[in-house]
């Protein structure tokens, strides 16, 4: 990793929560989720790291958050995730990087003392919970007073093109696919959520909520599906040469040589192309891959 400072100090140009805006861009630049690279903005934005800070990213996944955090601050940093195949996956990602630990945690019942945390990171996991206030209430047990939740999850008015299969299912027969290749943005989930939907829960869970946004309206046909579907089984089977899995790798991106004739570089600028529309603050009424909350405790 390279050292904090030489981060900083190589980036210039406006910031998002006190990091320079082209080296967000720059951590994302293998990205060919166009929404997670405005989740990434969104939560950096929301969450500002320093040194100071201990910061909790729930559930951690692969790492791909607490490899970006500790990339560019010095802030304590603990992921949490319940699924012990993932973690094993974030070992191997994260598990070197200082200041960093990993635990297996169930969300309804963490093993945090009260007040533990300045903010937590909440992207993508309140879909996934039968009890989704329960988990609110107990981020809002390990957080401190005053603490940040930055919580991000898939709007319900999603767009059309960004899962055509699942959007067209649902408009049919109310039942879209959960599982497989064809799951898209339902994929494992118990819900979507509309803003009235989400705002009620994160209320519920005691918070205060400070700032609301959706984003990412245009979309390269079926790129859900693509991109989850077959693009990540494709790199996890580690059959991609090391190049091209470099520039599709989350966590490589300090190792993409930028190359133009890499195929998954030149689909990146595709990608990138249909992105260029999108506001990361679409108004009500406009359908969006997410919506997101940030909620604070009193």
């Amino acid at each position: 990793m390279s050292s904090i400072s030489t981060n900083m100090s190589a980036q210039t140009g406006d910031k998002v929560g006190g990091i320079p805006r082209d080296l967000i861009a720059y951590m994302t630049r293998n990205e060919a989720d166009m929404a997670f690279k405005k989740r990434v903005e969104t939560i950096f934005e929301w969450i500002a790291p320093t040194d100071d800070m201990l910061i909790l990213d729930i559930p951690c996944g692969r790492g791909f958050y607490l490899n970006m955090f500790r990339y560019v601050s010095g802030c304590r940093l603990v992921g949490a995730e319940l699924d012990w195949d993932v973690i094993r996956k974030a070992q191997t990602n994260v598990g070197h990087l200082p200041n960093l630990t990993l635990n297996n945690v169930n969300i309804y019942a963490m093993p945090y003392p009260d007040n533990t945390f300045d903010a937590v990171i909440l992207s993508e996991i309140l879909e996934h919970l039968d009890r989704d206030v329960d988990g609110l209430k107990e981020v809002y047990r390990v957080l401190k007073p005053g603490g940040v939740v930055a919580i991000t999850v898939p709007n319900a008015d999603y767009p059309f093109w960004w899962d055509p299969i699942n959007r067209t299912l649902e408009y049919l027969f109310k039942r879209p696919i959960r599982t497989g290749i064809f799951a898209g943005i339902w994929a494992n989930h118990v819900r979507l959520y509309t803003r009235d939907q989400l705002r009620a829960a994160v209320e519920a869970g005691g918070f205060i909520v400070e700032a609301e946004r959706a984003f990412t309206h245009h979309s390269f046909p079926f790129i859900h599906n693509l991109v989850y579907g077959i693009g990540k089984p494709l790199l996890e089977s580690g059959l991609l040469p090391e190049k091209m899995a470099n520039a599709a790798n989350r966590i490589t991106f300090d190792k993409n040589d930028g190359s133009p004739f890499n195929p998954i570089n030149l689909a990146l600028r595709v990608l990138n192309f249909f992105d260029r529309p999108n506001k990361l603050h679409e108004p009500p009424g406009v359908s969006t891959v997410n919506l997101a909350i940030k909620g604070r405790k009193p």
